[in-house]
């Protein structure tokens, strides 16, 4: 692996875990109860679990395409937001939880391991690094949002505290 792949695969993941910028990502959902994760706000069209499970939504679709793998595009892409408003329950809120955070670990692997210029074979013009970084980008846009729905339910910061607090 040469040194700037591998400077590029450590920066991918500060990115990915949420290192520096924001807080990290592990931190910031694992205490929504199923309440927090399905309430609704005025001034945001998601709840938080809509979030998460879009998040996850995408992220595996990228990480499909950087492991060799076609997933099929969804034909809109409201199909990438689930319907209902919040989990059916909190075992199956926390196993979602667990399956976002598995795949940014998946992530993190990649991103420590790969060759992050290799082109996709499903994906022209696209490298593992590229998805890699849109799925940082990505979720970090969308914690944003569960930071910003958290503070607006008084449900800021998680324990250990929050940065920026």
């Amino acid at each position: 692996m040469s040194d700037v792949n591998q400077s590029f695969g450590q920066a991918l993941v500060r990115s990915l875990v949420g290192e520096r910028g924001h807080i990290r990502i592990a931190k910031a959902l694992p205490d929504i109860d199923l309440d927090l994760a399905g309430r609704t706000h005025e001034a945001m069209p998601y709840t938080i679990y809509q979030l998460v499970k879009h998040m996850h939504y995408w992220q595996q679709f990228m990480l499909e395409h950087i492991q060799g793998r076609k997933p099929q595009m969804p034909a809109d892409v409201s199909e990438s937001w689930p319907v209902e408003k919040g989990p059916q329950d909190e075992k199956t809120w926390q196993e979602d939880i667990q399956a976002f955070l598995s795949g940014i670990d998946q992530a993190v692997s990649i991103a420590e391991t790969a060759q992050l210029n290799d082109p996709l074979l499903y994906f022209p013009g696209e490298t593992k690094g590229g998805l890699l970084r849109n799925i940082a980008s990505h979720n970090s846009y969308h914690l944003g949002e569960i930071v910003l729905l958290r503070r607006f339910y008084g449900a800021w910061p998680p324990p250990g505290g929050g940065f920026p607090a």
